[in-house]
């Protein structure tokens, strides 16, 4: 084997032991109770030293406002952290969520489709690989991976962090879900609780229905408590009359 093949092997078996070690840790956050910007800034630290990034950032996309937000990274620069948000199809990272396809940039500092040169000029940030965040087929974000010295983005490396955001993404919509499960299932114990007071408010004080919830409301209000811990109190009250 050439001596040049040798070293290509090399760095393509380097290579794909960091993506392996990068998706397992991010593979290990899906079971963790940690917070998603805990989950985030593990995703942008990995990542950063699997592809020896200066900078890693991720944005997510807001379905409302349509703009990418940076979401996490692992740099401590103040002006690429405060980056307005970009809208979506604008700039590098825009266009790569409106097209849900990888895109490079050689130099930052001089690409026009760039929007913040400013800050690449003033952070040194020159080369660039933007892929999108996909999960089941539609983009919610975009992950950056910012060279210090400029670096034409190999396939392999393009498919690395392919790999890692597919599997950030997997983690983020599964965070979501579980989010959102928990808050469907605290919104169903309120109602149960406030339909239970209102019961006892209408059978004991002679309130409608109409009535009974305006009285817990009301509590609530002044007393700048949830309608479920004003409901829960009145429940605790019934039952502690009838022991």
């Amino acid at each position: 084997m050439a001596k040049k093949e040798r070293k290509v092997n090399a760095e393509q078996a380097t290579s794909g032991k960091q993506v392996i070690d990068a998706l397992g840790k991010i593979s290990e956050v899906i079971t963790s109770d940690l917070y998603l910007e805990d989950i985030l800034k593990l995703i942008v630290t990995v990542t950063a030293e699997a592809m020896d990034s200066k900078i890693c950032s991720l944005m997510l996309l807001d379905k409302a406002t349509k703009e990418l937000e940076i979401k996490a990274t692992q740099s401590v620069s103040k002006s690429y952290n405060k980056k307005p948000n970009i809208k979506l199809g604008e700039g590098i990272a825009g266009e790569v969520a409106r097209s849900g396809k990888p895109i490079t940039a050689l130099d930052v500092r001089k690409d026009e489709r760039y929007i913040n040169r400013e800050i690449a000029q003033k952070e040194n940030l020159r080369s660039l690989l933007s892929v999108p965040l996909m999960f089941k087929g539609n983009v919610i974000g975009v992950l950056n991976s910012y060279t210090a010295k400029m670096r034409r983005f190999t396939k392999n490396e393009i498919n690395i962090l392919k790999s890692i955001a597919n599997q950030a993404a997997v983690v983020i919509e599964n965070f979501r879900l579980v989010v959102e499960s928990k808050v469907i299932k605290e919104e169903l114990e309120t109602r149960k609780a406030v339909e239970r007071a209102k019961d006892i408010l209408m059978k004991e004080m002679g309130f409608s229905g109409e009535e009974a919830y305006r009285k817990i409301q009301k509590q609530s209000m002044n007393t700048r408590r949830t309608m479920r811990e004003i409901a829960e109190a009145i429940i605790l009250a019934k039952e502690l009359k009838s022991i």
